[in-house]
């Protein structure tokens, strides 16, 4: 396990920052109609995973606060699903591309879960240094 200094040092950040860089690179391909609705949309949501991510890591003094930010992380990466369902549904992706990138989000929403049932341990701070679990 590795030392948690930084809130870039989360495996849920790298991972949730990773996707939406994916999702950047995919949705360049999409139709210029799209460009101020399902390409916006699902941009944004896909990069407020990450920076809710980071959001929560520096409130963590607060308990409640650290936890409402994962939860609007959450809540975008389920977003980001939606939208990656319209854009299967409306050959944008492929079935292989949505597949992979819906099962990415699957496990983002398992990590921020996991961070939240166990947000006394993240939100203690008599270890400078966390490891993740």
């Amino acid at each position: 396990m590795s030392i948690i200094k930084f809130h870039q040092d989360l495996k849920v950040f790298q991972k949730s920052f990773d996707v939406a860089m994916i999702i950047y690179e995919l949705s360049k391909s999409f139709p210029k109609e799209e460009l101020y609705s399902l390409t916006d949309q699902i941009r944004r949501s896909s990069r407020y995973v990450s920076a809710n991510i980071s959001e929560a890591w520096g409130k963590r003094k607060y308990e409640k606060s650290f936890v409402a930010k994962l939860t609007d992380s959450e809540g975008e990466a389920r977003e980001t699903q939606t939208w990656l369902l319209f854009a299967l549904k409306c050959n944008y992706i492929n079935e292989e591309q949505f597949n992979n990138l819906n099962n990415q989000y699957n496990q983002i929403i398992g990590m921020l879960v996991n961070m939240m049932s166990q947000s006394q341990s993240w939100c203690s701070f008599s270890s400078v240094n966390k490891e993740e679990k």
